[in-house]
């Protein structure tokens, strides 16, 4: 994903719903970065070195790989909402951030993904980094209720 896209990039002119979805794809882009390298590691011990094309195939096919999905998908919605017609709304922002705020609640007793995301957090200095950023994002971003 071309995170560099004139189209998908902020502008003086962007509103402030905008600004906010962009700032979460890019973060969305780094958690999703530093979980395909932890993954890429995972993998490489226990089969041996694969270059950027058996990567890619590897994230494509392979189950190993399979649980990041989830991110990559979001990202492209992101993608499309972005490059529309329609303007980003403030209503759109606010559903597409309580979506990832669900997504990325790591717990033994969710879905597959925030399962995955829990072995994660406990195994990778590196996306425990990360995820404390996502968190910031999340902090500064407001919700429905006070509880959530």
């Amino acid at each position: 994903m071309d995170s560099t896209n004139p189209k998908l990039e902020g502008s003086n002119h962007d509103s402030p719903a905008r600004e906010r979805l962009i700032a979460l794809r890019l973060a969305l882009l780094r958690v999703h970065k530093t979980l395909l390298e932890m993954e890429r590691r995972a993998y490489e011990r226990e089969h041996g070195h694969v270059n950027a094309g058996e990567l890619f195939r590897l994230v494509v096919d392979h189950t190993q790989f399979a649980w990041l999905h989830n991110i990559s998908e979001f990202v492209v919605r992101i993608d499309e909402s972005l490059v529309a017609k329609d303007p980003i709304t403030p209503e759109y922002t606010k559903v597409a951030f309580s979506l990832a705020r669900k997504m990325f609640v790591p717990t033994e007793s969710g879905d597959a993904f925030q399962k995955k995301y829990l072995d994660a957090l406990q195994n990778d200095p590196a996306v425990v980094i990360e995820h404390a950023e996502l968190a910031r994002l999340f902090n500064n971003e407001p919700t429905d209720s006070p509880s959530a």
